[in-house]
């Protein structure tokens, strides 16, 4: 059922008064929950984030955000929507605490029902602290808290979030992405827009790749982690040498360093771990592990065709 689906999309297209073309007949439906929305700066992320909000008419085809075709009442789809736009929006001489009780109340929340829900979101992203000091004087990370808190203020369905972990530091990304996935929890179903991979598959249940406008692969993250038919073979050093030696029997290895490899398996996998068991045997290498290594976002991204 289309109430079931966070967003769908059928031959969507987008051209810029310029020539561009942002979108090229987009068909795409994605279930509830946390999805990543993957692809390069310019690949058209942004555009279907503002599509989605009825901020952008469409050159041609649909789309629809949790059940609704924006084409038919985008304000009142927009209801249903927190936005966490990647540009630094905030006014740097108003505190967090009247900024997201504001947005609150723009939502339709009564002022005082405003105040206590932006109190409430603050605390969940951690700035209960800082919620009455200028924005002027928060760190990027305090910011980006700040966006999330007002995107999540009014209860929305769906949030969209563009470039959510943008010029955090290793700590404050960690912090976002932990916010991010407990989302669900609430309820709130959530779009990721990034260009991180590694962001999507640590936290969205699905992923959409695009490219160029274009659709590159959709489903669940994990259905994507495929296994690559290769065997991650990891020994206390000398590496080269049983390449070496697998290689004399005609078996594909790549070397990753000097205390891994990576083995092909092709047809008998049973006869390639004993030359890999033997050969380690032969050369007195200890043999630490031996796992069948997982094709990342990242290798599946770059894998697909243009």
């Amino acid at each position: 059922m289309a109430d079931d689906l966070l967003l769908r999309t059928d031959g969507l297209s987008l051209r810029y008064p310029s020539g561009t073309l942002a979108l090229d007949e987009l068909t795409v439906e994605v279930p509830r929950g946390s999805v990543g929305l993957v692809g390069a700066n310019g690949a058209g992320k942004t555009t279907l984030l503002r599509l989605a909000l009825g901020q952008l008419r469409p050159t041609a085809g649909t789309i629809e955000v949790a059940g609704r075709a924006v084409a038919d009442d985008p304000i009142g789809v927009r209801a249903h929507i927190g936005f966490m736009p990647e540009h630094d929006c905030l006014p740097p001489d108003q505190t967090a605490a009247d900024v997201v009780a504001t947005l609150g109340e723009l939502a339709g929340l009564p002022p005082r029902a405003a105040r206590q829900r932006a109190s409430e979101v603050l605390d969940l992203v951690g700035l209960d602290e800082a919620r009455f000091r200028p924005i002027g004087g928060f760190s990027t990370g305090m910011r980006q808290r700040t966006k999330l808190a007002q995107a999540i203020v009014a209860d929305p369905e769906v949030v969209l979030l563009d470039e959510p972990t943008a010029g955090l530091d290793p700590i404050g990304r960690e912090e976002m992405l932990a916010l991010v996935g407990r989302l669900a929890g609430f309820g709130i179903s959530a779009l990721v827009a990034t260009h991180l991979l590694d962001d999507v598959q640590r936290v969205c249940d699905q992923v959409v790749m695009i490219d160029g406008g274009t659709l590159r692969h959709a489903g669940a993250t994990q259905a994507l982690l495929h296994r690559t038919g290769v065997l991650r073979v990891e020994v206390n050093d000398g590496a080269a040498r049983l390449a070496d030696l697998l290689g004399v029997a005609g078996v594909a290895v790549t070397v990753v360093d000097d205390a891994t490899l990576d083995v092909r398996v092709d047809g008998d996998g049973g006869h390639v771990l004993d030359l890999v068991r033997d050969g380690a045997d032969d050369l007195g290498l200890a043999l630490h592990a031996m796992t069948t290594r997982r094709t990342s976002l990242d290798e599946l991204f770059l894998d697909q065709p243009t």
